[in-house]
């Protein structure tokens, strides 16, 4: 499991807490982003091996004070393997998704913490 927050001013974060954006609706389009993205990870990162994922989840969090929202990326796997590159680059791509579609609205969004948050499988679980 991952996450990666993105910090937007008051009107971008109100037009996806709202779903009034003009691209459409950034947290579904997020969400596909990131769910695409965990499925193509040995495509994007070199040496990645592939895996074939049986489930991969995406949630996010609003904090409307700090206009915070988080993505958190969850991947699983039958193998053996651990799966948190899936969910490292799920995780990025939902955030830089919401920065593409929201960009219109605050050109200085600040994507901040990307990391992994749990790792089961593979050699040091």
């Amino acid at each position: 499991m991952a996450v990666s927050s993105i910090v937007l001013n008051s009107a971008a974060f109100d037009s996806v807490q709202q779903d009034t954006n003009k691209k459409g609706s950034v947290l579904t389009v997020a969400k596909i982003a990131a769910i695409q993205a965990a499925k193509h990870t040995p495509s994007l990162i070199p040496l990645c091996h592939q895996v074939a994922l049986s489930h991969v989840d995406v949630t996010f969090t609003l904090e409307s004070p700090t206009g915070t929202i988080t993505a958190q990326c969850e991947a699983r796997c039958d193998g053996r393997t651990g799966v948190e590159m899936e969910a490292m680059v799920g995780a990025s791509l939902a955030t830089l998704t919401i920065y593409d579609m929201c960009k219109a609205l605050d050109r200085s969004a600040v994507i901040r913490e990307t990391r992994l948050l749990s790792k089961s499988g593979g050699t040091k679980s």
